[in-house]
């Protein structure tokens, strides 16, 4: 009986050695997510709506019991298990954010997640769990590891932004040495400095089934993001990583030195992030040096760095022979004119497999935004570029607005929309781009649009974390 399995959760005291955490919690679920599932799967395991202010951690309140048991009860009955497989599906995903705007929440806290553990545990039907901006802690943590290390099903786990730090990081990344199920991990927002990324980095020497891995925004220290480095010269399943913003000291930019060593060794990453990495043109030689030699890099992304237009001469060059890359952000560096004349040259005349770059915010005037414009008319590849927060003139409105109207470049496919005041031709900003919904989501229209995140559906490596 699901109601059991729920009453047990509560009654049963947590194991010897947990970690404590004085203050109560809540357990709110809030939604089950269909994420690719079809419209039929999502109204049969649609759940109660919950009822606010449920308090004790170890007795989840009767809104909450009655959304679990609903789900749960659905899966044992074999209703969903009839669907998944008339539809071709897997399992779904639990949806339990702590930042819906709908509906006023309570965050879930580390005992909270120990029930909802307990649940998971049982029901293989559910591969998937979403917890983002929660407040798990190092004690959620240990009961996420105790998770993986038990529940053999779950390849999507979320856990961005819970207030985990370096222990519960060293919990989580132990349990993946013996799982051989987890793909996808989302570790972004938890600092879990160079001590975590130093254990999720010796776990890539072991663990042979995680596809994806970010790690951004969680004060990765030069020690770590070299390891990491290093072990991926060896590790052949890693098909995206995210290491954004490490803290990083020095401007020997010693990191790039080995990411570029990594890039010539390594032919299964399929996508790399390394923005805030206080990058310079030194740095991006250093990539572009070992993209001569790598073939399976399809997704880079150095936005948010200090790279100016010496710079674009490495990427113009290597663009030339390289035949792997689709998806370049520049997005919030210094490339100016010069630099995006360079990579004009090389898109209209040698480069025919890049299909989007991303060059907002980068000073670039009317000439550069112009010969941007020009190359899409030469290159029949490349179909998304993002321009806005550049300085533009009439002859740049009018070069994209004829674009446009031309249909050579689809309004979904770039971040500017034409409008006309007194005759004068002019861009608005319109909220397309690679990875607008990186660090939150929508609360209606489609959670992964096309447009708005364009960089994970033209290079997907699993489903968008």
């Amino acid at each position: 009986m699901v109601l059991a399995e729920i009453q047990e959760a509560q009654v049963d005291q947590p194991p010897e050695g947990a970690p404590q955490r004085p203050q109560a919690g809540v357990a709110e679920v809030e939604q089950v997510q269909r994420g690719p599932l079809a419209d039929e799967a999502w109204h049969l395991l649609q759940v109660v709506p919950a009822q606010p202010n449920l308090r004790h951690p170890r007795q989840l309140g009767q809104g909450v019991r009655e959304r679990v048991e609903a789900v749960v009860g659905q899966i044992q009955h074999g209703q969903f298990a009839a669907l998944a497989q008339r539809l071709g599906l897997e399992g779904i995903t639990l949806n339990i954010p702590g930042n819906s705007r709908l509906m006023p929440v309570e965050r879930i806290t580390g005992e909270d997640f120990w029930i909802l553990s307990r649940i998971l545990k049982k029901n293989p039907y559910i591969n998937g769990l979403d917890v983002r901006y929660n407040l798990m802690s190092d004690v959620g943590a240990y009961y996420a590891a105790r998770l993986l290390q038990k529940q053999h099903k779950l390849i999507y786990l979320n856990l961005m932004f819970n207030d985990i730090g370096p222990e519960g990081g060293e919990l989580i990344a132990k349990a993946l040495h013996k799982n051989t199920t987890l793909k996808y991990l989302r570790m972004t927002g938890n600092k879990i400095e160079n001590k975590g990324g130093m254990f999720f980095a010796a776990m890539l020497q072991i663990n042979s089934s995680l596809e994806k891995l970010d790690l951004g925004d969680c004060d990765l220290g030069m020690q770590s993001v070299i390891a990491f480095a290093t072990v991926l010269t060896q590790n052949q399943t890693i098909k995206g990583i995210n290491l954004n913003r490490p803290i990083l000291y020095g401007e020997q930019e010693e990191s790039t030195v080995h990411l570029g060593h990594m890039l010539k060794e390594n032919h299964c990453l399929v996508a790399l992030h390394v923005c805030k990495h206080n990058m310079k043109n030194c740095g991006i030689k250093q990539l572009c040096d070992a993209l001569y030699l790598n073939r399976s890099l399809r997704y880079l992304d150095v936005s948010c760095n200090k790279i100016t237009r010496d710079g674009m001469v490495c990427l113009a060059d290597v663009l030339k022979s390289n035949t792997t890359l689709e998806v370049i952000d520049l997005s919030f560096n210094r490339i100016e004119d010069v630099g995006a004349k360079y990579l004009s040259e090389t898109l209209a005349s040698h480069n025919r497999s890049l299909k989007a770059l991303s060059v907002v915010n980068n000073n670039i005037k009317g000439e550069g935004l112009v010969a941007l414009s020009q190359s899409m008319k030469t290159n029949p590849i490349l179909s998304n570029v993002y321009i806005w927060g550049n300085k533009f003139d009439e002859a740049t409105c009018v070069a994209y607005s004829d674009l446009i109207q031309t249909g050579r470049l689809k309004p979904d496919n770039t971040d500017v929309e034409p409008f006309v005041v007194d005759g004068h031709v002019y861009l608005a900003e319109v909220s397309n781009g690679l990875k607008k919904h990186y660090y939150w989501r929508p609360t209606y229209g489609e959670a992964c649009s096309q447009s708005s995140n364009a960089g994970s559906i033209l290079v997907p490596v699993g489903p968008d974390l």
